[in-house]
């Protein structure tokens, strides 16, 4: 969690750790050769990774076993030329809200920049990528005083133009004048950190984020408290538990799908909604499957877990819960589930994944909303536009979702690490 300030950094931590794992990256420019056993993995636009271990049977009669997540989480983008200069020096940012977040989470609080940042490459098509996490406090939103606004207790709108503003420092006319000349505050700061002159940075996709780090809280340690555990921590979970199974031989292929921009709709060439999955999926049949029908049978034959976190009931909000179908943190993985298929989950989904739970000897709950208050989606319904898959929308329960600081539950973390394992092998 604290290695993964970004969608980029996320992505690049699970790189390392399947380099370690001896994975082997594959380009989409190039002809793959893959084999029987082999382990790989494919990156979209830095933001997204997928990775496979070929099973010993083929495609067509084995099928593959997925388990998608998502390495993006609600924060603010700063945008291009984003210096505001206003009275006494004092430099503030222009942002834009990434997703649906709980902004009033985000006030006061020392924040950090993390991102990638592109400079000239070979040609004009090919810049160079650099991942950045410059690890310290440069900036705070600061909230208005009560005395200003003696109602805010009691509900206060927020613009994000206005109120969301991050101040980065103060400084004299001087060096105001010193960095406009060489592209602005934030430039100036990222060529230092680089090590560069300001005028080779092209752009820069950045984000800020809460720089305090995950920590266990309760008091038997019992909760983990972090931001972006929606969805790093399914992320992570995959991770562990394919790296734990990878050497194990297994007929299915096995998948981990890290998906980057559901918080925004999955619209995108590295998101849920786009053909990316169904390609690399393509591609293997290809290379190890027999005859022109083997992706189609593939398919058919394989099963998707959608690992998204759920809504755990709120001690302060029973009234926001179904009264019946409410999960508890501490109470084991959550199946997710909706009258208007806004999950991908059905009885058979279900039962498949209520299955797997009772094999290792982990609890199960469900999570279906209040019928008066309308829930979101995720992954798995939107997957399914492009495979036509078997499969169950489910997550880890944790509170405050789309805060900048959510909580989980270490055993429900562990436990599903457990089902993950058992899916795998």
């Amino acid at each position: 969690m604290d290695a993964s300030t970004c969608n980029f950094l996320a992505v690049a931590t699970i790189c390392k750790e399947l380099d370690k794992a001896g994975f082997i990256q594959l380009d989409p420019r190039d002809d793959w050769e893959i084999e029987v056993g082999g382990k790989y993995y494919v990156v979209k636009n830095d933001s997204a990774v997928f990775a496979f271990i070929v099973g010993v049977d083929a495609p067509g009669y084995a099928g593959f076993r997925i388990i998608s997540s998502h390495s993006d989480s609600p924060c603010f983008k700063i945008k291009p030329q984003c210096e505001i200069y206003g009275d006494g020096g004092v430099v503030s940012l222009n942002v834009e809200k990434y997703g649906g977040g709980i902004m009033y989470t985000w006030f006061d609080r020392p924040l950090s920049v993390s991102g990638r940042v592109m400079t000239m490459g070979p040609d004009f098509l090919h810049p160079e990528t650099t991942l950045i996490d410059l690890k310290k406090p440069i900036c705070t939103i600061p909230h208005l005083a009560i005395h200003f606004n003696r109602e805010v207790n009691e509900g206060n709108k927020l613009s994000v133009q206005k109120d969301m503003k991050p101040v980065i420092g103060y400084f004299t006319q001087e060096q105001i004048d010193h960095y406009k000349a060489h592209g602005g505050v934030l430039k100036c700061i990222l060529a230092e950190y680089l090590e560069i002159q300001p005028e080779e940075i092209i752009d820069y996709e950045l984000n800020l984020y809460p720089l305090e780090k995950a920590q266990l809280v309760g008091v038997n340690q019992e909760y983990i408290q972090s931001g972006r555990i929606d969805d790093l921590s399914m992320a992570f979970a995959s991770l562990e538990a394919f790296l734990q199974e990878c050497d194990a031989p297994c007929g299915a292929t096995r998948v981990m799908a890290v998906f980057d921009n559901e918080e925004t709709g999955s619209g995108t060439k590295q998101g849920a909604h786009s053909p990316v999955l169904r390609e690399i999926l393509e591609r293997i049949c290809i290379c190890v499957g027999f005859g022109p029908q083997a992706f189609y049978r593939s398919v058919a034959n394989s099963f998707m877990i959608s690992a998204d976190d759920a809504h755990a009931w709120h001690p302060n909000y029973n009234e926001k819960y179904d009264p019946t179908n409410h999960p508890v943190i501490g109470g084991g993985p959550v199946v997710k589930i909706n009258a208007n298929c806004k999950y991908m989950t059905d009885a058979d989904g279900a039962a498949v994944f209520r299955s797997l739970c009772e094999e290792v000897g982990v609890k199960c709950q469900y999570f279906v909303n209040h019928s008066d208050v309308a829930g979101g989606s995720t992954l798995g319904n939107i997957l399914t536009g492009q495979l036509d898959l078997r499969g169950v929308d489910m997550g880890a329960p944790i509170w405050a979702m789309h805060s900048a600081a959510e909580t989980a539950g270490v055993q429900d973390h562990l436990d599903i690490i457990s089902v993950f394992r058992k899916f795998y092998n």
